[in-house]
């Protein structure tokens, strides 16, 4: 089976993409042909350029908005209004980000600017990217609760448990919503069927009582998160026995988080009826669905709420659910070769030596050791859609000052580099600060 990748037009990212997308949304009125009406020719990157320009209007109208009621009001306009301002303390991380989530629903389509209580910095980009980064890293911390780690798959799912958690699963949402419309890459590591749920449907409706269902999920779904579990179901499927007296299961599902045991029957009764060769797809099928929707279900509308909180757009329609996935995630790839191209240098040449030290010592690093790099100087440690072309990076020479660790401005994708009198020290120092990337601060 062909990859959905190899139907993507590469030459339509050159055209009017935003003029086709006001056609595509006017054709019940004027019939003007648009490619939008054929979502899988146009790349993740055309895809990419519409759903970001239409974040730039809806961000553009609504500070028009605020700027007109000001103005109304007989009120001068302070350059506050055109952003959604967030202001929190590193100390109480989660309940501030709430607060402010909460109070300001209005500005949720404003330009972010994030800042920390106490602390010197203006946010050009770096303080935002670190407020994604501790928040999430927060959220998904297993004494948190809300999230469960499956380590065979590499994935986390929602707690069962955790119904209470209604505004911080829809923080979470809200997170995803306002990276992708600020066109901000976060490492989150979600299974495909979390974006299938996400654009199901990708218009919100106005009763939102199913939104979030995926309807008769497959045991492949399941195998994203789950793989012994689906190959379970699988082997229960084909299995040529007696499966009532060899298996003796009932409908019933047992699950395990936190180190506690839970069982909830699949359908009334379910603990007294008997899974047998007749009814094993009845099984299977209640099973997926109880994983994958119903119990899960109040956790995943209030995450589904906040991520189209913010981000509703008919541009949604474009995408697939790897599509949203790669939106929001990046890519995890990072090849040092591309990002020496795209480099940019001040105080330094190229032919350095210093410079090629550099990149011998950066490609030498680990595969984690280079994603901390990338996060020290940029501020994620993925690479945005469209690859390193995407990007800008440069380093510039710091000046007198060679026992100083490298800095970086993450606002710029820059990385500011003493010239080292050895190699050994400038690989010990790089490691030093890319290991201890943390907090922003002017100087």
């Amino acid at each position: 089976m062909l990859d959905y990748t190899e139907f993507y037009n590469s030459a339509l990212d050159h055209i009017d993409l935003m003029q086709d997308y006001y056609n595509w949304q006017s054709t019940h009125n004027n019939k003007q042909f648009a490619y939008c009406q054929y979502p899988f020719i146009l790349s993740i990157v055309a895809k990419r350029v519409i759903l970001t320009k239409d974040s730039e209007q809806q961000m553009i109208l609504r500070a028009r908005r605020s700027l007109a009621a000001k103005v109304a009001r007989h009120q001068a306009p302070q350059i506050d209004i055109f952003f959604l301002n967030i202001r929190v303390r590193r100390s109480h991380l989660i309940s501030d980000s709430l607060n402010e989530i909460a109070t300001k629903q209005k500005d949720l389509k404003k330009k972010l600017k994030v800042s920390f209580i106490s602390e010197p910095g203006l946010d050009m980009g770096g303080l935002t990217k670190e407020w994604f980064l501790l928040l999430i890293r927060q959220i998904f911390h297993p004494d948190y609760g809300m999230f469960v780690y499956h380590p065979r798959s590499n994935c986390y799912w929602f707690s069962v448990a955790q119904i209470e958690n209604l505004q911080e699963y829809n923080l979470i949402g809200v997170l995803m919503g306002l990276a992708v419309y600020n066109s901000i890459i976060l490492d989150l590591h979600f299974p495909t069927i979390c974006y299938k749920k996400l654009l199901s449907p990708p218009i919100v409706p106005i009763n939102v009582s199913s939104v979030g269902i995926i309807r008769r999920p497959t045991i492949e779904d399941l195998a994203q998160i789950m793989p012994d579990i689906s190959k379970s179901l699988t082997e229960l499927l084909i299995y040529e026995g007696n499966v009532e007296d060899d298996l003796c299961q009932t409908f019933q599902v047992s699950f395990e988080e936190f180190g506690r045991v839970e069982t909830f029957p699949l359908k009334e009764s379910g603990e007294s009826i008997a899974v047998t060769n007749e009814n094993r797809e009845e099984y299977v099928q209640l099973y997926l669905d109880w994983v994958l929707n119903k119990a899960i279900f109040e956790q995943y509308r209030a995450f589904y709420l906040g991520f189209h909180s913010v981000c509703a757009s008919n541009a949604l329609l474009l995408l697939r659910p790897e599509e949203v996935e790669t939106l929001v995630c990046g890519s995890p790839t990072i090849n040092i070769t591309e990002l020496k191209k795209i480099t940019s240098y001040e105080g330094f040449k190229p032919n350095d030596p210093i410079i090629k030290d550099f990149w011998k010592i950066l490609d030498s690093l680990s595969t984690e050791l280079k994603k901390k790099f990338l996060l020290f100087t940029t501020g994620s440690n993925r690479i945005p859609v469209g690859g390193m072309e995407e990007m800008t990076f440069k380093i510039t020479k710091m000046i007198n000052k060679r026992e100083n660790l490298p800095e970086a401005h993450t606002c710029f994708n820059q990385l500011v580099l003493p010239e080292y009198e050895t190699t050994d020290e400038l690989k010990q120092k790089l490691i030093i600060s890319i290991s201890n990337a943390e907090g922003f601060g002017l100087e």
